[in-house]
């Protein structure tokens, strides 16, 4: 059974308030306990209470007399290096999570024009796209087609090296004697012949189109694109 989600506001409730209080109270002073002994750390805690006459301190008060000593002969930039109050940690858990939520937009920006994409390659219209959709469009398109001239290159170079390669091995077996006609390969027989491109070429097999239903693979971007907007800068 999960655990309630607790809402963070202050209690109206004197009994419960007075209840949390105590229980969490405990809770805490053993956290700090068990970090003290698994790290082998200096800590101290002092929890002032609308409850108690006195602070309750942890471990001792001359032990937390000896850590707070010790904190104050610390330059006071290095006092205040990760210090933090509510506020502040709150503001950090506020621009992280805004940071998370733009990358997940953006990611799902990308997914929606890949899709769109290669709806468009089975015929679909474009009628419903407004400007911006057709911006990011044709950034995914460039994207797509910088990778597919990469590609090509690759294997161009790997068919001239295959090349070389076998001259060399009909050099060895001539005794040296370079040969009258030297072995040619079709670059786009062996670019056809890779997977990818065959992948590429007929995308309706890879994606599994069905209507409008389908699965698409998503790359990782080029941020050096052309297309102007707020998703693909």
């Amino acid at each position: 059974m999960t655990r309630k989600k607790v809402k963070l506001a202050y209690i109206a409730n004197d009994s419960i308030r007075k209840a949390t209080f105590k229980k969490r109270k405990k809770g805490l002073l053993k956290k700090v306990s068990e970090l003290s002994t698994l790290c082998g750390i200096d800590a101290c805690a002092i929890l002032y209470g609308p409850y108690d006459s006195q602070p309750e301190v942890w471990p001792s008060p001359l032990e937390v007399q000896r850590v707070v000593a010790h904190f104050k002969k610390m330059p006071e930039m290095e006092q205040s290096k990760k210090m933090v109050n509510q506020e502040s940690f709150l503001k950090q858990r506020v621009a992280k999570g805004n940071e998370q939520l733009k990358k997940q937009r953006k990611d799902n920006r990308e997914k929606e024009i890949t899709q769109v994409m290669f709806q468009s390659l089975t015929g679909k219209g474009l009628e419903t796209l407004n400007i911006v959709d057709f911006f990011d469009l044709g950034w995914m398109i460039d994207q797509n087609l910088e990778e597919i001239t990469k590609r090509i290159e690759s294997l161009k170079k790997e068919a001239q090296s295959l090349q070389v390669a076998a001259v060399g091995q009909l050099i060895i077996k001539n005794g040296g004697q370079v040969p009258e006609e030297k072995p040619t390969f079709d670059t786009m027989d062996a670019i056809q012949g890779q997977q990818w491109f065959v992948d590429l070429v007929n995308p309706n097999e890879q994606m599994g189109f069905v209507g409008d239903d389908m699965m698409l693979p998503f790359g990782d971007g080029n941020q050096n694109a052309i297309w102007p907007n707020g998703f693909f800068p």
